[in-house]
């Protein structure tokens, strides 16, 4: 029995992967609620009836969605940098990326929510789910 306990031990503590270290750093954006509502053929999200367009949309998520029509479908992120404490300072957007506002400067694309040229970054975006039905854009988590 004790050689059993003690492999099963031993197959519990070497099963972690680089990914729970990871996810262990990428704990700074709350699990918030999200189930937001547009139609991009209202004039405030117009934009998003042309690829390579985001929106920015206040009142939602950490610090605010950012929607993206990247021409293969619409993606939805918090616009809350993954990679420090928010803060007042939220992501900036530059036609397919997003810059944090903050010193860091921490760039992101907002195609696949990765984060860009800088290496040691962990974290990609906080992404939500975006369901098309003609023109109205159901964003949920």
């Amino acid at each position: 029995m004790k050689p059993l306990f003690l492999t099963l031990t031993f197959i519990l503590l070497t099963a972690c992967s680089k990914n729970s270290i990871k996810n262990e750093n990428c704990k700074y954006l709350l699990n918030i609620g999200v189930n937001v509502t547009i139609n991009i053929s209202l004039p405030q999200y117009s934009q998003l009836q042309f690829v390579s367009n985001s929106v920015y949309i206040a009142n939602a998520g950490n610090a605010g969605i950012i929607v993206t029509n990247a021409g293969s479908g619409y993606f939805a992120w918090d616009a809350s940098d993954p990679n420090h404490i928010p803060s007042s300072c939220h992501l900036e957007i530059s036609g397919l990326e997003a810059t944090c506002g903050c010193a860091d400067g921490n760039t992101y694309s907002l195609v696949n929510g990765q984060p860009l040229g800088d290496s040691s970054l962990l974290c990609g975006l906080k992404n939500y789910r975006v369901d098309v039905s003609g023109t109205t854009l159901f964003i949920t988590n």
